[in-house]
């Protein structure tokens, strides 16, 4: 109890001054580590036990970040994933591994130690990505792939310090257990499994009992029953989480699990980094400061380097190829372990992997310094422009998104007489539109202080015109839990995305091209000598059987199998009695001799 209070205490006094310095969270938990650590007031006695069960905050936003992507968007990753994350690992590791050649190391301990500090920071890298709202961003993107690669490469790196060493490391091994490929191939198989066949029907069961904290404890047993099964098996923890939220992100109780877990891995998360900033070993500051701040900086100066070259291949331009290599120059949490098995395994001695370690610990302190470099010299005022204040006029319609869709329903609000309230996340959109005389604020519309500010208590209706299924699928949940009776208009971007608009009780749901591909096929059968009464009705009978559709299907959308059927099904049943109905048409003109004139 008393340990628990002075953590809450000292996040409470450093994270609001590091965030009010402008410095970001992680750096205000690192120094409340520092301060209540051994090095600092000593109030904390064991910081690697705390070290160890944080953990679970990784584990848990690993988790959440998986329930953002559907297999289908995970499989699209796949180029980035293990393409830019091959090339990261191997060229942060080739400009590393020189330097403990030059200090005298044996290869084995320069490669080991190289690859060790190829790692970056996952916890680090994706809670500023998520602050900074980068995620769904190109940056955002490559940087979480070479994240996710190094979380699996992560195990074989353990597997290297053991084969290069001289000694057996069973205090490293101790609690993450092994298994051979097979019986990994097989937990990962059987989690697939599980999760469709067992934690979908297990959802349903207990969601019908409207008992909601008995869903918050089905959610972290699911969780850390995968995360410890992939421990057992000598597969990464976070691997099997992020699995695990992969496998739920196409469930329908996706929204509730995130909500459910969010304030476990925010609270998680914050001890973790407070446990890093005690496990520093700062005494090593005094007894070898040459070593540990030119270590430091060679450590960050060539990663960042590293990723600097990276970022074209990866197809990053300008400033965004600074910001990944800022983002990314830490060392990695996996790096503690990787050392640990280094040390204890012999292939590097122990007085070079604590300077090692202590070199990463101070990494991560680096990161949030330097990015508020970034902020201030490094990139162009409008990848940090803040959101703008908005009056709240009490606007009867909100309009979110003002791309080429927006703009159109903007403009017929407007000669109604009816003046939108309009944000737009896209600074140069904002720009652009206040120049030809709309006013526009800039913003994310997904944020809830944005949305109070923005007059959402008083309005009659919101309009989703955001071109990004994942945003536009956030929104439409943060309006459901804090405005239910709102009606929502939102724009789709293809049929499944309309499905899910509508399993969200979306008032009115509009494809975004839909009614445009309509046209021009109506203008391309004209052209082809159809009369248009009946190149009309065509479009028309496809609208209605369209709409019936997606109904339908909706129910078995999330079984591709079923779902591909249905659509081959339903297309040829169409096709067929389009056929029908045209050679019925045909004959009744040919008996009555009328022929439709242009």
């Amino acid at each position: 109890m008393t340990q628990g209070i002075l953590f809450l205490l000292a996040a409470l006094v450093f994270v609001p001054l590091a965030v009010k310095l402008g410095l970001g969270s992680v750096l205000g938990y690192l120094v409340a580590g520092i301060v209540i650590g051994p090095v600092g007031f000593a109030l904390v006695s064991d910081p690697a036990a705390i070290l160890h069960v944080s953990e679970l905050g990784v584990v848990l936003m690993l988790f959440v970040i998986g329930l953002e992507l559907e297999p289908k968007r995970l499989w699209a990753m796949r180029a980035a994933v293990f393409g830019g994350g091959t090339l990261q690992m191997l060229l942060c590791a080739a400009l590393l591994f020189p330097l403990g050649l030059l200090m005298g190391w044996t290869w084995q301990a320069a490669l080991v130690g190289s690859l060790a500090m190829a790692l970056s920071s996952t916890a680090i890298v994706v809670g500023l990505l998520q602050e900074r709202h980068l995620m769904a961003v190109p940056v955002g993107r490559n940087g979480f792939s070479m994240l996710l690669f190094q979380d699996i490469a992560a195990i074989p790196l353990l597997g290297l310090a053991a084969a290069l060493g001289t000694q057996s490391a069973p205090e490293v091994n101790a609690g993450h257990g092994s298994g051979g490929p097979l019986l990994q191939i097989a937990a990962v198989v059987g989690v697939v499994l599980a999760g469709r066949y067992v934690a979908y029907p297990a959802m349903r069961f207990i969601a019908r009992m409207q008992v909601r904290e008995l869903f918050t404890g089905f959610a972290l047993l699911l969780v850390l029953g995968v995360a410890l099964l992939m421990q057992t098996v000598g597969l990464s923890m976070g691997l099997g989480a992020f699995l695990a939220g992969v496998l739920l992100a196409s469930s329908e109780y996706r929204h509730a699990l995130e909500s459910d877990i969010l304030p476990f891995k925010g609270l998680l998360l914050g001890l973790f980094f407070i446990a890093v900033g005690m496990s520093m070993q700062l005494g090593l500051v005094l007894t070898a400061p040459l070593q540990v701040g030119l270590g430091l900086v060679l450590v960050v100066a060539l990663k960042a380097l590293g990723l600097w070259l990276l970022g074209r291949a990866v197809g990053l331009r300008g400033s965004q190829r600074t910001l990944l290599a800022v983002l990314l120059s830490q060392v990695g949490e996996f790096a503690f372990v990787v050392l640990a098995a280094a040390k204890a395994s012999a292939v590097m001695p122990a007085a070079d992997a604590d300077l090692l370690t202590l070199i990463a610990a101070l990494s991560m302190v680096s990161t949030p310094l330097l990015l508020l470099a970034y902020d201030r010299w490094g990139c162009p005022e409008t990848e940090t422009r803040p959101a703008d204040a908005i009056e709240d006029e009490h606007p009867p319609v909100l309009l979110a998104g003002f791309g080429r869709y927006g703009q159109i329903v903007a403009r017929v609000l407007l000669s109604a007489g009816i003046k939108p309230t309009v944000i737009d996340h896209d600074a140069d959109t904002v720009d652009s539109a206040r120049r030809f005389g709309f006013k526009v604020y800039f913003g994310d519309a997904t944020q809830p202080d944005l949305l109070h500010a923005a007059g959402i208590a008083h309005a009659q209706a919101v309009v989703i015109a955001i071109d990004d299924p994942v945003q536009s699928n956030q929104l439409v949940h943060e309006l459901r839990q804090s405005h239910p009776n709102l009606p929502i208009l939102a724009r789709a971007y293809d049929a499944v995305h309309a499905m899910e608009l509508e399993e969200a009780e979306v008032h009115h749901v509009q494809r975004e091209v839909f009614e445009s591909s309509l046209r021009s096929a109506r203008a391309t059968l004209e052209l082809l000598g159809f009369d248009r009464f009946h190149a009309r009705e065509l479009a028309d009978d496809f609208r209605r059987y369209s709409n019936h559709f997606l109904k339908s299907a909706r129910a078995s959308r999330h079984d591709e199998d079923d779902f591909v059927q249905r659509v081959r099904e339903s297309r040829e049943q169409f096709e067929k009695q389009m056929q029908q109905d045209l050679q019925r048409q045909a004959g009744q003109r040919a008996g009555t001799g009328w022929i439709q004139s242009d």
